[in-house]
């Protein structure tokens, strides 16, 4: 199992595209960044076939530190939750290697 990174996320689809790998990290940053800026309003994410981003809320709680016993209180916080699409889940469970798609032109 290897470890992607986005800058070799960004080469593959600039190669893919023919388009610079500039404009294609500006692309994808601004991306990520939407998705950031819309799950912090409490937007939530429908990518179909992908999954679903959303925020849900953990209420506050008392917890124990296993090591010491000690009893701690842990605060309400939100947390991000992903739930995963169709195609995702057929593409990691069912086919350990699947194919890349083609490259597709851009409008």
């Amino acid at each position: 199992m290897a470890t992607i990174t986005k800058k070799e996320l960004v080469a593959r689809i600039a190669s893919q595209t023919g388009e610079t790998k500039v404009v294609t990290k500006d692309i994808l940053q601004r991306f990520l960044d939407e998705i950031i800026n819309e799950l912090a309003k409490g937007n939530r994410l429908e990518f179909r076939e992908f999954g679903v981003f959303e925020i849900k809320g953990r209420p506050a709680r008392r917890a124990q530190n296993p090591r010491t016993l000690e009893k701690v209180d842990v605060p309400a916080k939100r947390v991000v939750k992903f739930k995963v699409g169709r195609l995702m889940k057929k593409r990691v469970t069912d086919d350990p290697s699947p194919s890349p798609r083609p490259p597709t032109a851009l409008s």
